[in-house]
């Protein structure tokens, strides 16, 4: 599906510096006015000069500080369109939240947004206790994080400070999330949101053994490859309680890894907890450019209907273009992709973010059931698989696929579309990996059918 959203410039700045020096050259030339009598105008451009000065300053040093931890820890993310649609998807209404990540504290604050904006007047069936909520995100949410930087730790207690909201965070002191588990988190959080690092090698394995098995950090085993993504991704799955979800980004490669990494992510899938993998384009991100994914896990979902299946949306063309480097989501798009995943889980539309536009795109791309049911009135909206968009796999067809979460696999493109250049190398990468997993696959039945052979000559 493609939908780019056009650009949007702030243009009432310079529109009105312009104003003002026109108003000042006017009451100069035209007016037979003095300079002490239209010195308004005159303090209103210093005004402006100094505060946008002021502004471009603190922006800068945020953006360096923010950038510069994140790189300092192989990791870079603009963390407000990916963490809001991680909040959209989780629904952190209310209860213990964590990120074992957490850098400058981006995805607590986006959480608490979430928490202010959807104000649930009672439980929705998620979190602790039959009291009702009070829309309070210090009240609601309780915060815990890891930061391996120092300096970083005490930027996101600041953060956290400045939007009224108080956390556990723990940080510097050589702590690390690999080795260590300061909040003792293992079945104890109802959310976990994060953005690690990407790729990270060198981890001692030798010192995570005794955290292997289940009921412990790593339940599914640790992986042969020099590579902690999936150290991370078992990390999140482990803090869950039996009802909890993590949104989280990934890099892409991890969604199709062979080997080791196959047979972790095959044992996670059947454990039914994978419940959502959105496929992003590049320039999301302020220092990685690449594409990644956004994967979600939900506890709750293997006692529901969607035990057998996985959402697979691929919305690398939706995005605006904010300018060369980057693009971002906006609140309708954001909108749009969460109701689309409540459509799939049957659940009821919420449109506070992105209003009219979400709600005519959902219309026009889901076009209106005649069947009520599943959460639905009569007309309304009703998911179904979108070629180019999404698609909701069986177990039976990822098992297929070579366990892959890419959802690119899956979701296809539409029927007369141009494929563009990033798609076809993807689509080749894919069909690559295919032939290489039934080439292996070839080779072992051609080894297997030599020993049977020689086992009866024998």
């Amino acid at each position: 599906m493609l939908w780019i959203a056009p650009s949007e410039k702030d243009t009432a700045s310079a529109t009105l510096e312009k104003r003002l020096w026109d108003a000042a050259d006017q009451f100069r030339a035209n007016s037979g006015l003095k300079a002490q009598e239209y010195f308004g105008p005159i303090l209103g451009l210093i005004f402006l000069r100094f505060a946008e000065v002021r502004f471009t300053i603190q922006r800068r040093k945020l953006e360096a500080a923010d950038a510069s931890s994140r790189e300092s820890f192989r990791r870079g993310s603009r963390v407000d369109e990916p963490a809001a649609y991680h909040a959209e998807i989780i629904e952190p209404f209310h209860g213990r939240i964590l990120d074992p990540a957490c850098g400058s504290g981006g995805m607590f604050v986006q959480s608490a947004r979430f928490v202010a904006e959807h104000q649930l007047p009672s439980p929705s069936g998620r979190g602790a206790g039959g009291e009702g909520y009070s829309g309070d995100p210090a009240a609601e949410l309780a915060i815990c994080g890891v930061e391996k930087t120092d300096e970083t730790g005490r930027l996101c207690r600041l953060n956290l400070a400045v939007h009224g909201l108080e956390g556990d965070i723990k940080h510097g002191g050589n702590i690390n999330s690999y080795y260590d588990d300061p909040h003792a988190t293992t079945g104890q959080f109802d959310f976990v949101l994060a953005n690690p690092p990407f790729n990270v090698n060198a981890v001692d394995k030798e010192r995570l053994k005794d955290m292997v098995g289940t009921g412990r950090r790593f339940p599914f085993g640790l992986p042969r490859t020099d590579n902690a993504n999936y150290l991370w991704i078992q990390l999140f799955y482990s803090a869950l309680n039996a009802t909890g979800r993590a949104g989280f980004v990934m890099a892409n490669s991890a969604s199709d890894a062979r080997s080791s990494e196959q047979e972790l992510r095959q044992k996670m899938i059947e454990a039914r907890a994978v419940d959502v993998m959105v496929a992003v384009g590049p320039n999301m991100f302020y220092t990685v450019t690449l594409p990644c994914t956004l994967w979600f896990f939900d506890k709750g979902k293997a006692r529901t209907k969607r035990a057998d299946t996985v959402l697979f949306i691929d919305a690398r063309h939706i995005y605006r273009q904010v300018d060369r480097a980057h693009r971002e989501w906006t609140p309708a798009q954001i909108g749009f992709i969460a109701n689309l995943v409540r459509l799939y889980r049957g659940e009821a539309l919420d449109l506070k973010v992105g209003d009219g536009e979400t709600a005519a795109r959902l219309k026009e791309t889901f076009s209106p059931s005649p069947l009520a049911g599943e959460g639905r009135g009569e007309g309304e909206p009703r998911y179904r698989d979108v070629p180019g968009l999404c698609k909701a796999a069986t177990l039976a067809e990822i098992e297929a696929r070579g366990w892959s979460l890419n959802p690119g696999r899956y979701v296809g493109v539409v029927p007369g579309e141009d494929v563009s250049d990033e798609d076809f190398k993807e689509q080749l990468e894919t069909l690559n990996e295919e032939l290489e997993v039934l080439n292996a696959q070839a080779l072992e039945l051609q080894t297997r059918i030599a020993q049977n052979v020689a086992s009866l000559l024998s």
